[in-house]
């Protein structure tokens, strides 16, 4: 559907597609008799080529990253096809590779001299080997990702916040007993926080009450987690954690499974009263007694 659709596609959502595209080919790049054009030369690894050069031409200002993963996918083309003994197809790919003679000389000619050695294993293709094509591909996708983070829930819940005149920005910016070393840990929490309130005010009157219940209650264990590891540190979660059951707390536990049954977990977790469990506690529990 996105094929089809591509021209459909918002500019800035075109990028996405074609990192998608090139994916797929990546991922196929060592199967010849895997096509996705309908030129059936045309190899996978020869097919993620053409779709590195649309995001290239994305870029603002290509860096040297893009010149290695171009130049790699260019030499793996040229090594799948030997590595599978088709040297008369390598040199065929060589030629619709530098269609320009002028354009990256150097480097056809020396898999040239590759092709015609019927070798493999030469150190250039080992040197600028699939694994390493991989990796760069990996490192680009993290910048990808970096880049284009979606914030849409926190924005939203921000505007949430702010139309139930709540302080968002005083809510962001909340002091918090962590070092600077915590400060992903911080952010984590004040997206947490804002994301409950989203949800809380969005999806509150639309949940049935048994539902509704078990929302209030992860509402509650998770931020009363967070003002815990807060004020003690994560060594007092991890205690709770390890606590020994209870007598009474084994015996919600038989009357919430006679209620509910085995298996519905959440709701004797909810109608029960056990010190702050999960419900994965309560079925290993269940298991021991």
């Amino acid at each position: 559907a996105l094929i089809n659709g591509l021209s459909k596609i918002p500019t800035h959502q075109k990028k996405t597609v074609y990192l998608c595209q090139l994916l797929i080919r990546i991922a196929k790049g060592k199967n010849l008799e895997c096509h996705f054009e309908n030129d059936q030369r045309i190899s996978p690894l020869e097919s993620a080529l053409s779709f590195w050069t649309l995001l290239e031409r994305e870029e603002i200002k290509p860096e040297k990253l893009h010149e290695d993963i171009r130049r790699l996918i260019q030499i793996q083309i040229v090594a799948v096809h030997m590595e599978n003994g088709y040297f008369k197809e390598a040199a065929e790919v060589l030629e619709r590779l530098f269609t320009d003679s002028e354009s990256d000389k150097p480097l056809r000619v020396k898999l040239a001299t590759v092709i015609k050695s019927k070798d493999p294993y030469v150190p250039l293709l080992q040197s600028f080997s699939y694994n390493l094509l991989i990796s760069k591909i990996k490192s680009y996708i993290e910048l990808f990702m970096k880049e284009n983070e979606t914030n849409f829930l926190i924005q939203a819940a921000t505007k949430q916040v702010e139309s139930k005149g709540l302080g968002a920005t005083a809510l962001q910016n909340k002091t918090v007993n962590v070092n600077e070393n915590d400060k992903r840990n911080l952010e984590t929490k004040q997206r947490f926080v804002l994301s409950i309130i989203l949800l809380r005010d969005m999806l509150g009157q639309k949940l049935t009450t048994s539902t509704f219940s078990v929302f209030k209650f992860w509402l509650f264990c998770g931020l009363n987690n967070l003002q815990n590891v807060e004020k003690h540190g994560d060594a007092l979660a991890c205690g709770r954690r390890r606590q020994r059951w209870t007598y009474k707390e084994d015996l919600e536990l038989k009357s919430g499974i006679r209620e509910f049954g085995v298996g519905n977990w959440a709701k004797i977790l909810v109608h029960g009263d056990f010190n702050n469990r999960t419900s994965v506690m309560l079925k290993d529990r269940w298991r021991t007694l």
